[in-house]
């Protein structure tokens, strides 16, 4: 790259932070940061026009865990790691409501209700046996029980006649969310670049050699927040794992409202400005969705518009508008990776799906790792 003398001055000379990824981790430990040091140059990179991977591209869930989620978490995870989980999921929200405000993020808490398909009745009847264990396993958590069994309100089709639903799950605007995010950092003086892409760095041990696609810098700390594409950067536990989204056209008199659960979390769909959101399905072709390209696949979409006819929206005519894609991290424990890599480089990935839940304290937590 071209560099004047000015650009190398003013963007890329005495660095003392730089971060890996403009989404809800790396931006809110930039925040956490800036707070920690006032006089600090922190700068951000980001690949993307936008921040790239989940974070302008997901549902916009304030979720903890539907109930087969929780369950299924208790098969591979011990009753304390399960319980901290929706415990730092709701610290997680909390502070993230209390960071932005709930009107700027558009929060609204209508609750979350997971619905079972016919088919499922087995795993239905599973779950409603264990709500009273579910609602006592996490009850310091919320401080009453979270679950609860709810009549079939919103008339949808070809399900179990009642919910089981979670009282304090909400419901945001991703995009009022990220620009609020955005718009702080740039008030902080939190210098982010856009279309730059991290390639390698090396870590001397003094400073850190960070090469982009462009040009090279030193910095003194780096960290990296970028999630489903961890493994382009690190040798962690972390896979890509993309979710397909679509969203109707506005639907005059919808009255369905709150955030929903289908098989265990791998399908979702919400209420939006007179939309219906629904995502989902990497369930179908885990191997195809392990993939840190963007992009939809007919067996996924064909399976979304099903559930829209057949479930969603039996009796209701619609349009779809468009759809598109973001990219996970996941792994084998649903924990996410704080750590430090090398003396001067820690990451903040693999938050599993629970962006909204947790990005906020993971940033903060990398922040006071470092530094």
């Amino acid at each position: 790259m071209n560099l004047s003398y000015w650009e190398q001055k003013s963007w890329f000379s005495n660095i003392d932070f730089t971060i890996v990824g403009s989404g809800i981790v790396g931006l809110n430990c930039a925040l956490e940061l800036r707070r920690m040091h006032p006089k600090a140059r922190i700068l951000v990179l980001e690949k993307g026009k936008l921040p790239q991977g989940a974070s302008t591209k997901n549902a916009g869930f304030a979720c903890f865990g539907s109930i087969s989620e929780i369950l299924s978490d208790l098969k591979t995870h011990s009753e304390q790691e399960v319980f901290q989980l929706v415990q730092d999921r709701f610290d997680g929200i909390k502070y993230l409501r209390a960071l932005l405000g709930d009107n700027v993020i558009g929060y609204q808490n209508n609750g979350g209700h997971e619905l079972f398909l016919n088919k499922d009745v087995a795993l239905y009847e599973s779950c409603l046996g264990q709500v009273e264990y579910v609602n006592g396993l996490l009850r310091p958590v919320f401080g009453k029980n979270a679950f609860k069994v709810l009549p079939n309100r919103f008339k949808f089709s070809g399900i179990n006649g009642n919910y089981i639903s979670q009282i304090y799950e909400g419901q945001i605007d991703t995009g009022k969310m990220m620009y609020s995010l955005l718009q702080l950092s740039y008030q902080k003086d939190i210098n982010i670049l856009n279309g730059t892409e991290v390639k390698a760095f090396e870590d001397s041990g003094a400073e850190v050699l960070v090469k982009t696609d462009d040009m090279d810098f030193t910095t003194n700390k780096l960290l990296i927040a970028t999630n489903g594409f961890a493994a382009q950067l690190l040798s962690e536990n972390v896979e890509p794992a993309r979710a397909q989204v679509l969203i109707t056209k506005p639907i005059k008199g919808l009255n369905i409202k709150g955030t929903f659960h289908l098989e265990e979390g791998y399908y979702y769909f919400r209420n939006i400005d007179n939309r219906i959101l629904l995502g989902g399905g990497r369930n179908l072709d885990f191997k195809a969705e392990e993939t840190t390209e963007f992009g939809n696949t007919h067996l996924v979409q064909n399976k979304l518009n099903q559930l829209l006819k057949t479930v969603i929206l039996p009796e209701q005519s619609y349009e779809i508008d468009y759809s598109w894609s973001g990219i996970m991290g996941v792994g084998q424990q649903k924990k996410p990776i704080i750590k430090q890599v090398s003396d001067n480089v820690s990451c903040g990935v693999r938050l599993g799906g629970m962006g909204i839940a947790i990005g906020s304290t993971v940033g903060k937590n990398l922040a006071n790792l470092i530094a």
